[in-house]
Order: structure tokens, then sequence, then C-alpha cells
């Protein structure tokens, strides 16, 4: 079948890791070499049909990532892609678009090491993204630069099959972060990214470990982990501070307990950004025809996105044939 919509190519996959890497994704997403090819060739067809995408990576790596996060159901893997180009055309688009890691602002966060992934696994094998919030200054940096760099590191993360497979834990400290940091979203902001980032980017969350967070800001965390759900609250631990995380301190940087300075951990996450800079540019000729969303879909409302997106097709024909196909039960978050 030729595919008009690509923007990358419909390679022919062949599973690049050892038989230990192959089993764990067997037994924990049901990933199969049978079941793989079949749910490739089905997300193109599905694409390449589907009259409200315009333009798509066709590529393994980019499809394999939705269907793993989604166990390899093959609808809830149409549903996440689908809302994952859409998203990047909504009011809170800047997450997934102009993911530069040379922007000025951008390769000042890096520099700073607002977010940086560990070198070293951990005995899981699993990447570690290091978070230092504190380092966010509000008179230099806005809520979109704070989308953006965020993009940047997770979609760098996720072009690693081994992370797409094993799951990401994300550790951090929250020395330096006062009241005045609420004011970088609204609320209705703030809900919107936590459940659209939650339900829409195709990484699977392992544990969540936050240190050194202000007591004056447990109302604002406690909310937050409201957002959440259930299952990835009960991922998440709190630390008073960064001493008693519960993982192996010796992967943290030197200045937090570990062994390897903070400043060489930081030049090889940037070795490894600028490596994937020019895929991640090209991902923004990804797009849908938004006239066939409804408004409050394309303004990016979490209840609009919900919603069966069949709803804003224009023809009964069309959303059976090109839809989201069979029903949706529920997803535990992985």
């Amino acid at each position: 079948m030729k595919y008009t919509k690509a923007i990358s190519p419909a390679d022919e996959y062949k599973f690049p890791y050892d038989e230990a890497l192959q089993k764990l994704a067997e037994e924990e997403l049901g990933e199969t070499e049978d079941r793989r090819k079949h749910a490739l060739e089905a997300l193109r067809e599905w694409a390449e049909k589907n009259p409200r995408i315009a333009k798509i990576r066709m590529d393994s790596v980019f499809l394999l990532k939705f269907l793993r996060v989604k166990k390899f159901s093959i609808p809830m893997a149409q549903e996440n892609i689908e809302r994952f180009i859409l998203l990047r055309h909504t009011k809170d688009g800047e997450l997934f678009t102009s993911l530069d890691c040379r922007m000025p602002k951008m390769a000042r966060l890096l520099d700073l090491g607002y977010m940086f992934a560990l070198p070293k696994r951990d005995k899981n094998n699993r990447r570690i993204m290091f978070y230092r919030p504190g380092v966010f200054d509000l008179n230099e940096f806005s809520n979109a630069d704070m989308l953006r760099i965020h993009g940047i590191c997770y979609e760098t993360l996720l072009a690693d099959e081994e992370n797409q497979i094993r799951g990401i834990v994300h550790a951090g400290v929250g020395s330096g972060i006062g009241l005045q940091y609420l004011t970088l979203f609204t609320i209705k902001e703030a809900v919107r990214i936590a459940k659209n980032g939650e339900k829409l980017l195709p990484m699977r969350h392992c544990e969540m470990h936050g240190c050194n967070i202000n007591p004056a800001l447990k109302i604002a965390v406690d909310w937050g982990l409201s957002l959440l759900s259930d299952k990835l609250r009960k991922r998440t631990r709190l630390y008073t501070d960064i001493k008693d995380i519960e993982m192996d301190k010796s992967l943290l940087p030197k200045e937090y307990g570990g062994e390897m300075p903070m400043a060489e951990m930081i030049r090889l996450w940037k070795e490894e950004v600028e490596a994937y800079r020019a895929t991640l540019l090209r991902d923004d000729q990804m797009a849908v025809h938004l006239h066939m969303y409804s408004e409050a879909a394309r303004e990016g409302s979490v209840t609009a996105l919900k919603q069966n997106l069949n709803a804003c097709s224009t023809t009964k024909s069309t959303s059976s044939q090109y839809g989201l196909a069979g029903s949706f039960r529920k997803l535990e978050v992985d």
C-alpha cells in the first residue's frame, strides 16, 4: 500500500534488542513478532484512510511507542495517536511543537539542569529523569518555556525503544520552589496539562519521587496529585530530604549524594537531545484537519478529548469505516 500521508517511511521492523528485553516486552506489554507486525500494518492503513489525519509519521519506532503504552490495543493506540497530533494544534500545543533545543531559552534551561536524564539506568534498567524546578526563574522563563522543555526531554527519551518498553522513573528536588510558582498556570490550564499529559504522552511512568518540597506548598502538591490516576498516585513517593529517597543514590548527581558531577550529566544529556533534534523538528509536519473536530477539542478541552473523536466526523460512513474501532474499556496507566 502506498502511504501518501507519510512524513517518514513505513519501514520493515526488526526487534533490535536481546532476548531478555524481548521477553519483557511480551510479558508486560503483550508484544510478539506477529502481533507487532499486524498492529503496525493496521495503524498505517488506518492513518492513511482516516480523513481527519493530514500528515503523520509511518516509521515503526513512532507507532510502536503508542502501541506499547496501550499494551497493543490497536483501537486505543489509534485514539492516542490522533489525539496526540490534534493536541499539537490546541492552546497547549507548545508542549509538542517547535521543540528546538537550540532555542536560547531551551539551551539555557538545559545548561541550568532544569531537567535531564541520568546517564546510568537503575537496577531495572530504566532511565531516570531528574528535575530541579528551583532553577526555573519566573523573571526569565514563561509557562510555555516549561512546556516546551518537557516536550523536548520526553520525546528524546521515547526515541529509545528500550525506554518505551521498560518505562521511565521520575525524581526531583523542590528546593527553591515557593508560592510564586503557583502563578505559572491558571487552575484550568493546570488541569488540562495534567490530564492531557498523563493520557496522551505515550510514556510508561514507573515511579515518581519528590524531595525537599516546601511545606507551604503541601496543599498545592496534594491537589496536583489528585489530578493523577490512582495507579500513578500509588507510584508517587514524597520525601523530606533527598537523602531519604528510595533508590540507588549512586545514580544521582554528585551534588545530591551520587558519584558523577552534575555538570557532566548535563553535558551527556545535551548530546542525546542534540542527536534527536532534527527528527523532533520534522515532527512539526504532522497535522490533522482541524475543521473536522469540535471547537472544544481544538481548544484542548479535557472533556472534549475524552469523547469519541468520531463524533466530530462529517458522515456516518466516515465514522464507522475509519474511526476508532471497538468499544474503549478503561485502561490503567502503565
